[in-house]
């Protein structure tokens, strides 16, 4: 979810610049160019990482809060993303998404885990909304057994 909002809100942008004839079609072309860099590169530091997709998207959510970053460091955010990927993994079912009884559930789950690892509180409610839209993006492939 990150990543996509990442990557969608630079195309967008470089889309309104181009409509209001802010930019030529080359610097379009130049952008899409360093866009396909930036995403090879992104898949480079993934692969590096040592977490699978999974991991790494939950990772992607949780290091967005800059003092969480500072205070926790590289590694242990790995791990914090490791054990809430299997943690969500876990508990999510197939219609979870619906049941406001299990999304209370797995708030809760991601909030214990946040406070556990001393994840900063200041960051701790966008982690939590970040991880559980990351959850229902991924609860599909997990339901499927993939």
């Amino acid at each position: 979810m990150v990543s996509e909002k990442k990557y969608s809100d630079r195309i967008l942008e470089t889309l309104r610049k181009y409509h209001n004839r802010a930019i030529e079609t080359a610097q379009v072309i130049e952008e899409m160019i360093q866009m396909a860099k930036d995403m090879a590169a992104d898949a480079e530091l993934a692969e590096k990482s040592g977490l699978n997709t999974d991991e790494l998207a939950f990772y992607r959510a949780l290091i967005q809060n800059e003092s969480a970053v500072k205070e926790l460091g590289d590694n242990t955010l790995k791990a914090l993303a490791t054990h809430v990927t299997e943690q969500l993994r876990k508990s999510t079912t197939v219609d979870w998404q619906v049941r406001d009884s299990v999304r209370a559930k797995l708030r809760n789950l991601v909030r214990r885990a946040l406070r556990k690892w001393k994840y900063p509180p200041d960051g701790a409610d966008e982690a939590i909304e970040l991880c559980l839209k990351q959850a229902e993006a991924l609860s599909e492939h997990w339901s499927a057994g993939v």
